[in-house]
Formats: structure tokens, sequence, C-alpha cells
């Protein structure tokens, strides 16, 4: 059962058809929105046999957002083609963004303006307090002023909508047109992104004749969660939907994730409602609080770089591994057969958290 094309339907259900037909009307609704090509799509979608094995749960897949391509790949990059069509649609010559010091999000918006000739200005909120040269320096940061854009740094719990409007002013008054994009991404135009990755990763496991029991992701500034709870509702299916939280708590996380939701289906236009059980996030994986390592998070990452040879990020997608491989073990998805992870890329944050590994130095 290792091989991919092992499980390829003989031939195609009636479901198969309906999934299909409906995969076809979001992606009509999808093509009246302006949208640049930024990445490499559809991505793969690959079997976690190793790690299955290890865990003796459901069967695990990955769904490799990593492998989006601009500026290592992740998932804001499907946000950012939305983003940066609507940047161009208004003239716009210059990007700000905002998110903590690791952020992946502000190193593939840097790509994006890079790619689209726009200049970009990142404003990196400080939300670990950590001095480490590595951590605000180095992984996503060096990255960032690599592709061009002008780095400064914002005290941890500094309203950084109300940072990034002021420097949209001060750039207003020397004639620069600039265009702000929310944390993360995360708006109803943004969200689209994932709208559309729902609808590809519908496609994907029906031409496999794969069966998708969950989806599994890290949930933080709720575009992702936000555009897969809109998308899947409009293709109307069945599969589960779990958000690992990484920031806020279980109230708030899921609050945040609805009303984008709403907005986001409401933007699309095609009358679908969103019911308020659709949204789901364990929020118990946090730790100390966003971007601090947890001991669940680390051993995550490491049983995946040592089973399936895949890199994962601390911030993100490792404690949401660490939620997956919790829940799988105490029993969470008994009775499902296949369990896809959203791998949302970031593994260049790592290079700021090196100590935090504790990996052995070289043998003699």
């Amino acid at each position: 059962m290792a091989q991919t094309d092992q499980i390829i339907a003989e031939k195609p259900s009636e479901q198969a058809d309906l999934t299909a037909s409906r995969c076809k009307e979001l992606s009509i609704a999808l093509a009246q929105f302006p949208r640049v090509s930024l990445g490499h799509f559809p991505t793969p979608l690959e079997p976690m046999d190793r790690l299955s094995a290890a865990l003796g749960g459901p069967r695990l897949w990955v769904k490799r957002d990593d492998c989006t391509g601009l500026s290592s790949g992740g998932n804001k990059t499907r946000k950012l083609e939305y983003l940066m069509a609507d940047a161009m649609a208004h003239g716009a010559d210059t990007i700000i963004t905002q998110g903590a010091t690791q952020s992946n999000h502000a190193r593939q918006t840097a790509a994006a303006a890079a790619k689209c000739g726009m200049a970009c200005h990142i404003l990196l909120e400080d939300r670990t307090g950590s001095n480490d040269p590595n951590y605000i320096m180095n992984g996503n940061v060096l990255l960032d002023r690599l592709h061009g854009a002008t780095v400064s740094k914002r005290p941890g719990g500094a309203d950084m909508n109300a940072e990034m409007e002021q420097l949209a002013e001060q750039l207003r008054a020397k004639g620069v047109k600039p265009y702000i994009i929310p944390g993360g991404g995360s708006n109803a135009i943004g969200a689209l992104g994932y709208v559309n990755a729902a609808r590809e990763l519908a496609e994907q496991a029906t031409g496999i004749g794969l069966k998708i029991d969950a989806l599994v992701h890290a949930t933080g500034s709720s575009g992702t969660q936000a555009g897969l709870v809109a998308g899947l509702a409009a293709i109307q299916s069945d599969i589960h939907l779990l958000g690992i939280g990484v920031r806020a708590p279980q109230e708030k996380q899921e609050a945040m994730v609805y009303d984008l939701a709403v907005k986001t289906a409401a933007h699309i236009g095609t009358g679908v409602e969103i019911a308020r059980d659709l949204v789901r996030a364990n929020c118990g994986y946090v730790g100390g609080g966003y971007g601090v390592p947890t001991d669940g998070m680390i051993a995550a990452t490491k049983m995946l770089a040592q089973t399936e040879g895949l890199l994962f990020d601390p911030v993100y997608s490792g404690k949401g591994l660490d939620g997956l491989i919790n829940l799988v073990k105490t029993g969470y998805f008994d009775g499902m057969e296949n369990v896809v992870f959203l791998h949302t890329g970031g593994s260049a944050a790592l290079f700021g958290y090196a100590d935090s590994f504790e990996l052995p130095g070289y043998t003699t």
C-alpha cells in the first residue's frame, strides 16, 4: 500500500462525478477574481507510510504546500497570488505587511513583491523577546533582506495594523502608492487562495480514488483555515477539517476563523452559508506562546525529518504535527482511514531555532 497508484479507483463513481462538477463550478466562481501566477500548482499529495506505521493509526498523507516554489515555498503563496493581483489592480508600487520576527508570510511577501517589481516594507513584531542572533537575523529574516525588503522591528503587543497605516501615510506623502497586506495575508481576498486549495485537493483525491476523512493543519492568523472552510463548504465536502492552533485560545481562534470564512464565502458570491460547527480548532499545543518552542514540536519535527525526510517549521507546522501525532495516539481519528496533513512550509525558520533542537555535533 506504499504506492499511491495502488489506490486508484477502477472507474469514477457517481460521487466522484458530483465532486468534479462542484469543483468546476467553484473554479468558475473564482475566475472572476484577478490572480497573478506566483506558485507551482497543484502541489503534491503524498502518503507518509513510515509515519503511519510508527503511529499505528489511519493512513497519513501530506499535502505539500511547502512546494509552492516562491522563496522556498509555503502556504502564503496561494494567498499572495490574489493579494498581489489586487495590489496591481489598485496601481500600487509598494507593499507593506507585518508579522512576527520569523514570519513565513513576510518572507514570501518580500519574494512576491520582488517578482512583481514592487518595493516591500516589512514590520516585524517581537513576540518572543528572544535576543538570539540566529532568531533575530537568520532564517526568514535573512531571506526578507535578501529579497530586497526593508525590515523594521516593533515591540511585542504593538498595534501592528496602526503601525502599517502610519507607514503607509508617510509613504503616500512622498508620492508612493502603498498597498497594505494584513498579517498572514488573512482577509477575504487572501483566503481565496485556500478556497482554491480545497478544490485542488478534492480533485487530486478524486483523481486517485482517495476518500479523505480528515484534513489537519496549523492555524494562526486564520486565513488558511477560513479559506478551506469556505472552499469545502462550496463543494459540499464531508472532509473533517481541524486546525491546530499556534497562537490564540480556542474560542478566540474559532471566532476569527468563522468570521473570515463567512466574509470569504460572501466575497465569492456563491450563496454558500457557513455553519459554525464546521470551524474546529484544537489549541492545546501552543505551549508558552506564539513562536515559543515546545517539547512536542521538537519531537514531532525530528520524527518527520527522520521518518519521512520532511522538514517542518518550529512555529506553525511543527506544532500542527505535534497535535496530529498526539491525536492519532489518543484515538481522535479512530474509524477514519485517510488523514491528510497540510504542510504550510516554513522550514527556513529552523535556522532561527537551531539551539532548541540540541542536535549532536560531528562524530570522529
